[in-house]
């Protein structure tokens, strides 16, 4: 439920690109960069928060992030200037960074073996439900009620899923106090002993308001420069923040001492880390450009559904949402489960479910891009999503297969900061550019051809990937408990 809600409030925001861009009086490239603004932030959080979420609580981090995001995306619904606007995505980026890196290491300790992948597909069925939903659900609301009301309906339902995922449980550590208990602490302890931490970022964002609304009164219109600026600050206050964080986690950590500071060696380390592991050199760079195509497809699918073929984003969504909704929940199922029967002969076969989709997906895509007909179209949609959305368990459950247990939440942190910063951080205002010059179907062509090669480099990590299990104690893929 949460991950759904994830990639609803993620997407949202696509839905409404065209009435944003008729009231904010944006060029296409602007679009892309509000489609990327919580990619970057996401990417630059998700190492440092996937340490803290390994060092202390996976659960804290979660209902952090959750709770995060779900302020920034009912914060959307009040701005008038596209450097706030784009501030508020960046924040929701901080929210999910937090929130992906643990939740994937916590289902692994849950699903061993040969059970991981189909485990992680389930969980990322709420990314292929959430991801229609989000796109579908905003068109109606936002034809209802208008854009801004539909930020704030989308954003509501992240705090009560907050305060659930604050009562998950984590097999390896304590159970979480009793809810009234937890409540009481967050207000006596937690609330009071935030407030040093978080400080810089709250100064540092101020600052950076006041100094970006001064360049916005100058320029007198939207630019990069003044979202650059506060993005800058930004980032300076959450860097800050996170310097004084870690080591408060690690002196506080319930984990055994030595598992503390081995972790946090390899955070110190991480680039070390993936340059001694062949596979997942192969998964970070293949990784960048299977998320380069699945993010820019799915940031103007919208867009290019209404000034290609006419439909507003409610119609679309009534007419495509159950195929979207069905292409994309079997891929996830189909791509975990196939991966992991193959697995228990050979080592290489969640490699192979990890790439083997964008290859044989890529010229369904684009024929996808190109047809008119209607019909033909429902069925391109359903096999193109089908495909591409195969890699969503496997590639995180090699990561986890040739990484130590220790560790999982930041090595995956390490590679949702390369991935998304080369790759879907750069899709949206790459396409939005080439459209502003040429035209959006045209601009779109470049994402399958992207997939394609992704997938590619991604399948050369079959022949590495026996090799790096081996490291961690894993030399067939069958050692580990069901």
């Amino acid at each position: 439920m949460i991950n759904l809600l994830n990639y609803t409030d993620r997407n949202v925001v696509f839905a409404l690109f065209e009435p944003i861009k008729r009231d904010l009086d944006l060029s296409d490239q602007k679009l892309g960069w509000l489609g990327s603004a919580y990619v970057i932030v996401l990417s630059l959080t998700a190492l440092p928060l996937g340490v803290i979420g390994d060092l202390k609580s996976r659960r804290v981090v979660i209902a952090f992030g959750v709770g995060l995001w779900g302020t920034f995306t009912t914060l959307g619904g009040g701005v008038r200037r596209f450097w706030q606007l784009f501030v508020c995505r960046a924040m929701v980026g901080v929210g999910e960074a937090g929130y992906g890196p643990a939740a994937q290491a916590l289902i692994a300790e849950f699903y061993q073996g040969r059970r991981r992948a189909f485990a992680i597909g389930v969980y990322s069925v709420g990314m292929a439900f959430g991801g229609v939903l989000g796109v579908w659900l905003g068109g109606v609301l936002m034809e209802r009620y208008g854009w801004r009301a539909t930020f704030v309906i989308m954003g509501v339902p992240a705090f009560v899923l907050a305060v659930l995922a604050s009562r998950l449980r984590e097999p390896l550590r304590r159970a979480p106090a009793p809810l009234l208990a937890t409540v009481r602490g967050w207000i006596s302890r937690g609330v009071r002993r935030a407030v040093p931490y978080v400080a810089p970022l709250l100064l540092l964002s101020a600052a950076g308001a006041a100094v970006s609304g001064v360049l916005a009164l100058i320029e007198g219109e939207p630019s990069e420069l003044d979202t650059a600026v506060f993005g800058g600050f930004v980032a300076l206050g959450l860097a800050w923040t996170v310097y004084r964080l870690v080591p408060v986690a690690i002196a506080r950590t319930t984990e055994a001492g030595e598992v503390a500071a081995t972790a946090f060696q390899d955070f110190q380390q991480a680039a070390a880390t993936v340059l001694r592991t062949p596979t997942l050199i192969w998964m970070f760079i293949g990784g960048a450009m299977v998320t380069f195509a699945v993010n820019g497809l799915i940031v103007w699918a919208p867009t290019f559904m209404h000034r290609v073929h006419g439909l507003s984003v409610g119609e679309f969504g009534r007419q495509f949402g159950v195929w979207g909704l069905v292409g994309g929940a079997l891929g996830s199922l189909v791509g975990g489960r196939m991966a992991d029967r193959v697995f228990e002969r050979w080592s290489g076969g969640r490699v192979l479910a990890s790439g083997a989709g964008f290859v044989l997906g890529g010229p369904v895509c684009v024929a996808l891009l190109l047809v008119t007909e209607m019909r033909t179209f429902t069925a391109l949609l359903v096999v193109t999503l089908f495909l591409y959305t195969w890699y969503n368990g496997p590639l995180s459950a090699v990561i986890f297969d040739v990484v130590p247990p220790a560790v999982r939440a930041s090595v995956l942190g390490a590679f949702v900061l390369f991935s998304h910063l080369a790759g879907d951080a750069i899709a949206p205002p790459l396409v939005g550019y080439l459209s502003d010059r040429f035209e959006l179907r045209r601009a779109m062509l470049i994402l399958p051809a992207v997939g394609v090669l992704g997938g590619l480099v991604i399948l050369v990590g079959l022949r590495t990937v026996r090799r790096d299990m081996a490291r961690v104690g894993r030399p067939d893929g069958r050692m580990v408990g069901r």
